[in-house]
């Protein structure tokens, strides 16, 4: 049986699922006003965890994640302005452009970390009209209220509020300055529907005049738009936890009048150098950027697999580099054990493989049980048991096929220079072939060509 950690009951617990073995799962998604960098892809990397395990288990999913493109504010507690319009003010483009823009760099940087994205992919802006209906049903449920800014949920009437993120909010109320915005009835009630002045460029048509909606509603309305009002797995960023779950947590359940998501599960955060990442620091690197250093998505996806998610991983490019070098190994051997000759019984790292990634996804035992395996005499049976460990793993293991002519004629070359004991032509070959970003790795049977 899978056990994952449940964040809202702060234990492991056995997956929640539908019939016919159906997990429904709902994914915090990306804003889409800049360019997404690596700490924002270890969530997704995280998501994408949780679904091959899940798959390679038998189930079933269907999932969603939200395009946020209008409504999060500088600040997640509501204030400041709309991310979207801070990055049509900078760039100089329609919010529309920014999003367009911004989903397609991210979704480039998914396909490139071969991210298995959700069956439902879904922008705020395609639900404006649910989430007014929303709000309004809330209205009548007497769990929210108006102001001349807009509509508000009342934290009060939601006495579970907290309980997600361990938060007393008796005491923070008890300390509060209330004279933050003298018509809410507390400091943390969160805004559902924004009035928007005119001069705003993103607004629409509600019972409340133009406006547009806050933050926290979008995946309350989009789950149950397309999952309906039970989740089995909701997913996001330990900064969701004590304000947009939180959030999302109280509005759904009152609106439903029972409780929503089974299992709450948390990623946490990516350090850098043992730091906090930050514009001003100049470590917010993107995909392009490691790129640019000469690191593939795909090592950075095999160094997602070196920390348990539950625990924060420090970045520094030594480790991408022992993620980089590893890799190489493994891709080096799973040839080798393709033509390999011995029968081995693979059962037990079978059994091992499955036992680490069902005890709360622990990737760093099953990788070392990968690592294991592939140490044994060269076998067919280890080759095919690593294609189906693989299906967790989602690494790459096609022929490259960006090799230059150039590279593959000195390669050919050089093997055949050595078959005639030239071994001078043949190690300057080989160092032409280094000088261009190759490498050449021998074997009994040939050689393979591999970028460095």
């Amino acid at each position: 049986m899978i056990k994952f950690y449940n964040s809202l009951t702060r234990r492991k617990e056995d997956v929640p699922y539908h019939e016919n073995k159906v997990i429904k799962m709902y994914s915090c998604g990306p804003t889409v006003y800049y360019y997404p960098h690596i700490g924002n892809f270890r969530a997704y990397l995280f998501m994408d965890n949780i679904r091959r395990v899940l798959k390679y288990n038998g189930f079933t999913l269907d999932g969603v994640m939200n395009i946020t493109d209008v409504g999060h504010l500088t600040s997640d507690a509501d204030e400041g302005e709309d991310k979207m319009l801070v990055a049509s003010q900078r760039e100089k483009k329609s919010p529309w452009e920014i999003a367009k823009f911004y989903t397609e760099v991210f979704m480039k940087d998914a396909k490139a970390l071969n991210i298995d994205l959700p069956e439902h992919i879904v922008p705020a802006t395609s639900v404006i009209e649910e989430m007014v209906e929303f709000v309004k049903g809330l209205l009548e449920k007497g769990y929210a209220y108006e102001t001349s800014k807009g509509i508000y949920f009342d934290i009060a009437k939601f006495k579970e509020y907290g309980a997600l993120s361990g938060m007393d909010i008796n005491e923070k109320l008890a300390g509060a300055r209330i004279d933050v915005d003298e018509e809410k009835h507390s400091p943390y009630d969160f805004v559902l529907w924004v009035k928007a002045p005119k001069e705003h460029i993103m607004q629409w048509e509600s019972p409340w005049g133009m406006g547009y909606p806050g933050w926290h509603i979008e995946c309350s309305v989009i789950g149950d738009k397309f999952l309906g009002e039970t989740i089995d797995i909701h997913t996001g960023g330990v900064d969701h936890k004590p304000v947009h779950h939180e959030n999302e947590i109280a509005q759904s359940n009152c609106y439903y009048g029972h409780q929503v998501v089974k299992m709450w599960m948390h990623l946490e955060f990516l350090q850098i150098d043992g730091g906090k990442m930050s514009k001003s620091l100049g470590n917010l690197y993107t995909l392009k950027d490691l790129a640019d250093r000469g690191y593939e998505a795909e090592t950075f996806r095999y160094f997602y697999f070196m920390a348990h998610y539950s625990k924060q991983q420090n970045f520094t490019f030594d480790a991408l580099d022992m993620a980089k070098n590893t890799l190489k190994s493994i891709k080096i051997l799973v040839k080798e054990h393709k033509n390999g000759t011995n029968q081995i019984d693979t059962s037990d790292y079978e059994a091992e493989f499955l036992e680490a990634i069902n005890d709360d996804l622990n990737m760093p035992k099953a990788i070392a049980t990968v690592l294991k395996m592939l140490k044994e005499e060269r076998s067919m049976n280890v080759y095919e048991t690593f294609l189906e460990f693989n299906e967790v793993l989602g690494l790459n293991l096609e022929e490259s096929d960006d090799i230059p002519a150039e590279v593959k004629e000195k390669a050919e070359a050089r093997w055949q220079a050595k078959k005639n004991r030239d071994y001078a032509a043949a190690d300057a070959l080989r160092n032409e072939i280094s000088a261009l970003g190759f490498e050449i790795k021998d074997s009994k049977d040939g050689y393979d060509i591999l970028k460095k």
